[in-house]
């Protein structure tokens, strides 16, 4: 069972190795995290005016909706407001501007009920973000735009820390997820037909561990937690933000999580870019990590704690 760690001071390098451990962190609002989540609230009113973008299966038909989130997301995700942003709570929570890569902040929507749940408002089932070819050093930092509920957050399956999973990861290389997949999410409406990393063998969700912080609260956790959408019976749709991180030196020295279940080729490590000065990992470093089949990165060679 993961530990659940609220509002924890430690220093970056013991944080990181307690998340690569399997433990998740919850923290309270700080001004960046509340700016950034108050630029994203902007951004959603103005694009579902004059309605309420929490009721907006109220309001408007599905394509609808979905016409307005494939303009509304693009433009969040590479707004330069964002990078800074995100560069400014990474300092805040103590990271090494000099060894600390970001990717884009997703902007993330969960509709009530059966409204909306693939292509670009995709539910996600449960999964390891390592199926996705995620490096095994990676973190997520995952914050809420609106109040939560139980009933549309997300939630975690520690019980899967230790267990493997049958999963089809093996068939999923991000390159080629990049050139198919990720363009057609917007035709994506009444169902997903995009092929994507699921498990293969039936998964005991419950009892699963919901956290629930404030808008502008923050959960940090490692891609290799298995963790979900949760089916949103709120009434009210779901906003949030995530981005992920990597540390340079974790990943030249292969530190991260253990590697119990995935088998994907190809890397995100591309994506990220360095808090200082927006710089890209070296490509020494990305071609280390972006190679296929059974000489794939599979993360370290480490005991899980118990």
């Amino acid at each position: 069972m993961s530990t659940v760690r609220f509002g924890a001071h430690m220093d970056d390098d013991a944080r990181r190795q307690a998340l690569y451990d399997g433990d998740v962190f919850v923290y309270e609002p700080t001004p960046a995290t509340q700016e950034l989540c108050g630029f994203a609230r902007t951004l959603i009113e103005k694009a579902f005016a004059p309605h309420d973008p929490r009721l907006i299966h109220q309001s408007l038909g599905v394509e609808q909706c979905v016409a307005i989130l494939a303009e509304l997301k693009p433009r969040f995700i590479h707004h330069p407001h964002c990078k800074e942003l995100l560069a400014e709570i990474l300092r805040d929570f103590g990271c090494d501007t000099e060894k600390t890569y970001f990717d884009v902040p997703r902007l993330r929507s969960a509709m009530p009920n059966d409204y909306l749940t693939s292509g670009i408002a995709y539910a996600f089932h449960a999964h390891r973000d390592t199926w996705y070819s995620a490096p095994f050093c990676q973190l997520n930092w995952w914050l809420p735009i609106y109040e939560l509920t139980e009933e549309n957050c997300m939630a975690f399956h520690p019980r899967y820390w230790r267990q493997p999973v049958k999963n089809t990861s093996r068939t999923y290389n991000y390159a080629r997820w990049n050139e198919e997949g990720r363009k057609t999410a917007a035709a994506q409406i009444k169902s997903d037909t995009r092929e994507q990393p699921h498990a293969e063998e039936p998964l005991e969700l419950e009892p699963s561990m919901r956290l629930l912080c404030p808008p502008g609260g923050l959960i940090l956790f490692s891609g290799a937690q298995l963790h979900s959408t949760v089916p949103n019976t709120s009434g009210v749709a779901r906003y949030s933000i995530d981005f992920r991180t990597v540390h340079q030196g974790d990943a030249a020295a292969r530190r991260g999580a253990p590697n119990i279940d995935s088998a994907s080729t190809g890397t995100t490590m591309r994506d990220y870019i360095r808090v200082r000065d927006l710089a890209h990992l070296p490509e020494s470093l990305i071609e280390d990590h972006d190679v296929e089949g059974a000489k794939g990165y599979r993360g370290p060679i480490a005991t899980v704690r118990q």
